[in-house]
């Protein structure tokens, strides 16, 4: 991939899940070139400019001499990199250099072509620079955690390269690297920008799209195994309040069922309407989906932004302090993602519900053939629902909290780190939630004699060639961990399109 100017989702997640190499286009050379001639001349002059020649936040009034700006520089990343907790996944960290090399190559931080090199060499070569998880507030952008990633660009701190954690040092010289000595405006470049919350945002929407598309095949298997109604997931009567995520829930719904022989069997039994889990699913799951879209817009325009400070203006030579490292636009869009995933699971645990109940579904309790001597799956939606809590609790939002920092010079600030990384925890909670539904939905159609969905049967086979029929109690957790890892993969979508 060349990186230029635009920098999709789709381009993303080629290359920090896919490897997919990146080199930096000639143009953003040329970009990068012109905003650092601008820093040159400051440096070359009298004048004291924010964050080229002067300390940073509260001390951004004392001036520093010319021979001191490495100096300056190199002490603001040691100082900085001060992060703890345990260290992020590698495809964060990869995501986190690709973002952090694309904005700078907008040709606005004013760095020398060699830091972006440098950051693209280390993506490529598959050595992420080990951070901390904890120690954003999302307002001067993600300090702490980008502090250490550029403490590995001048050959302090860890590298993680070939499975192993070394010393970036000997990690640099092994790839045949040289450190940066890092010069005027560079270190400050460097961590003022919002790259770990669009990292962590950027691979929880990714995520978020596949449980969703997951939890609405699930929703499909557990309509057919309870003979619930088709007629909810009518083109007419969904269009009749036309949210575009509805729209298209109901058309997957649809397409799941399509060839049912359940649906037809039941036309005259006598059941008026089915739980609000059943036929309102293109609704919520709707909702949820509308959300993730408006979580990609927020993003594809993070990915074309310059998020640093000062910014440089090459075609005026000004130098502006602004407020584009501010974390508070993906704050927002993290928490409402949130929400979004954690409803999927909230309606998902009520479709459990229905499907064990023996007075809500007329199979057999807990789906176990030999009731009292076997408990079945009585305890998956004891499970299911606490995780459900569990996401109650870290949906609250991030966002509407902020503590004063730098001697409340920055006085405002997003939280935007802490809504990202909850969202991971309500994503990982929300697809074992699926998968017991998943769970449940498969042993609920051994019970029915007939062709379910097409979509639907396809799902069933899947699940059966990983996990077996339950006709008597067995240690249970196996089989949840492998449905949990399919959802997450999203192996059944994958069967669906390929079917």
């Amino acid at each position: 991939m060349i990186l230029d100017q635009t920098l999709t989702l789709s381009d993303f997640e080629r290359v920090v899940r896919g490897g997919e190499q990146v080199r930096l286009s000639d143009a953003a050379r040329e970009r990068v070139r012109r905003a650092r001639a601008v820093i040159e001349r400051i440096v070359d002059g009298p004048n004291a400019v924010y964050g080229v020649n002067t300390g940073f936040g509260k001390f951004a009034t004392v001036q520093v001499a010319p021979d001191q700006l490495a100096a300056l520089q190199r002490n603001l990343i040691m100082s900085h990199a001060i992060g703890v907790g345990e260290p992020l996944p590698a495809e964060v960290v990869r995501g986190m250099l690709l973002l952090r090399a694309q904005s700078l190559a907008l040709g606005h931080s004013g760095v020398r072509e060699e830091v972006v090199e440098l950051l693209l060499t280390l993506l490529n070569a598959g050595a992420h620079p080990v951070i901390p998880a904890q120690g954003s507030v999302g307002a001067s952008g993600d300090l702490a955690p980008l502090a250490h990633l550029a403490l590995a660009l001048i050959g302090l701190g860890e590298l993680e390269h070939a499975g192993r954690v070394r010393p970036a040092g000997e990690v640099l010289a092994e790839l045949h690297l040289s450190p940066l000595v890092l010069q005027a405006k560079e270190g400050l470049a460097l961590i003022n920008g919002t790259q770990l919350m669009g990292s962590l945002l950027a691979l929880g929407v990714l995520d978020a799209r596949r449980l969703l598309d997951t939890a609405t095949l699930a929703a499909a298997m557990t309509v057919e195994g309870m003979r619930g109604s088709h007629q909810p997931f009518r083109d007419d009567v969904v269009r009749l309040r036309p949210h575009p995520g509805a729209l298209e829930v109901a058309a997957q719904l649809r397409s799941h069922l399509s060839g049912s022989q359940i649906a037809p069997s039941h036309a005259n039994c006598g059941r008026v309407q089915d739980a609000y889990s059943l036929r309102a699913a293109p609704q919520v799951h709707g909702a949820s989906r509308d959300v993730i879209q408006e979580t990609e817009r927020v993003l594809a325009v993070e990915f074309a932004s310059v998020t640093d400070n000062p910014l440089i203006f090459p075609d005026t030579g000004e130098v502006i302090s602004g407020g584009n490292f501010h974390g508070q636009p993906l704050a927002l869009a993290a928490d409402a993602l949130t929400v979004a995933v954690a409803e999927l699971a909230s309606i998902s645990e009520r479709r459990c519900e229905q499907l064990l109940n023996p007075a809500l579904s007329g199979l057999p309790g807990f789906l176990t053939p030999q009731g009292g001597l076997n408990s079945g799956l009585m305890i998956a939606q004891y499970t299911a629902a606490a995780l459900v809590s569990e996401n109650k609790v870290l949906a609250h939002p991030a966002s509407v909290d902020s503590i004063p920092t730098s001697a409340n010079q920055e006085d405002h600030v997003s939280m935007g780190a802490h809504a990202c990384r909850k969202l991971h925890q309500v994503l990982n909670n929300t697809a074992a939630v699926i998968a017991v539904e998943l769970l449940c939905a498969a042993q609920a159609l051994d019970f029915q004699p007939l062709q379910p969905g097409l979509g639907v049967a396809r799902a069933y086979r899947s699940i059966r060639g990983w996990v077996a029929a339950m006709q008597e109690d067995r240690y249970y957790k196996p089989d949840l961990d492998r449905l949990t890892a399919a959802v997450r993969q999203g192996e059944l979508l994958e069967q669906q399109v390929g079917a």
